[in-house]
């Protein structure tokens, strides 16, 4: 199953030429799911061929400005197109009254039906074979990341091995790959993990935007095999980061490191920041995390399955 992930816009307060607002979307074999939506998110979309009516639900982080603004055109959007499944939308309480008072005024016409859901901590979507899963975070206003996290796979089948059992192919192979035993003619009793090797981890992809470090950020987005992650500001500027609430490039370096992370995906860089001097960031956060990707508008990350 496609797993991939989008990085539409890296830019935070403001888009620049080039740099859109942050957000980011992620393809699962089909099923699209973003997160956050600034102003112009929609053009990186179109931009990349991605199929917009596909968006099964978008999670909001927080009620600033360039994290919503491009809620509205999203959804005048998607009546442009035969959409028969619902969308899911979730994100803080004042959400629903942004996006119904944005329909009310600007008489938005949508022909699918929107479904909110308030996000808290815990599991608040989740479809076949995943979960999304929403984490409190420390910002000027009530804020959550998420972490998009699949369920265990069944371990490998090894057919040689079924086959030196005395297990004939066909029927009792698949009852075996499922998990139950079966009875052969001689009376002896296959069990799966006599056929199967160990359970797989699913894939984890988080993301993390406007916030102030703390410990337990690394918690939440444990095993991530991408974190999507601020790193509005260089080192130097440590404390001005924290006066407003914010991460520097540094501190998402430690967050992926502490969590075991597999490669951290930086993103939401301050507009002090021409796209040359970004290499600071990167700089930093490579200090403790070397696998850091200095994330540009419209990078695409596949994740392949786990063996």
């Amino acid at each position: 199953m496609n797993l991939e992930a989008f990085q539409l816009g890296t830019s935070g307060m403001m888009p620049l030429p080039g740099r859109f607002l942050t957000s980011v979307l992620v393809r699962r074999e089909g099923d699209l799911f973003l997160f956050d939506a600034g102003e112009g998110t929609q053009v990186s979309m179109k931009m990349l061929n991605l199929r917009w009516k596909k968006i099964s639900a978008i999670f909001i982080s927080h009620m600033h400005a360039d994290h919503v603004t491009g809620l509205p055109g999203i959804l005048m959007l998607s009546s442009q197109v035969d959409r028969t499944d619902p969308l899911y939308i979730v994100g803080p309480s004042k959400l629903k009254d942004y996006v119904d008072s944005s329909r009310r005024i600007l008489d938005m016409y949508i022909n699918y039906e929107i479904r909110f859901i308030p996000v808290e901590t815990g599991i608040v979507f989740s479809g076949d074979g995943f979960t999304v899963q929403a984490f409190p975070l420390i910002h000027t206003k009530p804020c959550y990341g998420y972490s998009l996290i699949e369920e265990r796979r069944k371990g490998e089948f090894f057919p040689d091995k079924a086959t030196e059992l005395g297990v004939p192919r066909g029927k009792l192979w698949g009852v075996l790959q499922s998990g139950n035993p079966v009875t052969l003619d001689d009376g002896r009793v296959i069990t799966s993990d006599m056929v199967m090797g160990n359970a797989r981890d699913g894939r984890k992809i988080s993301y993390v935007t406007d916030t102030m470090y703390f410990e337990n950020i690394a918690d939440y987005v444990h095993d991530s095999d991408i974190l999507f992650c601020e790193g509005m500001f260089e080192k130097a500027l440590e404390e001005t980061a924290r006066e407003k609430k914010h991460m520097t490039s540094y501190e998402a370096g430690l967050v992926a490191r502490d969590s075991g992370s597999r490669k951290l995906c930086l993103q939401h860089y301050s507009p002090r920041y021409s796209d040359r001097e970004l290499k600071v960031l990167e700089r930093d956060a490579k200090e403790v995390f070397p696998d850091t990707v200095l994330t540009r508008d419209r990078m695409s990350f596949d994740i392949p399955l786990k063996d």
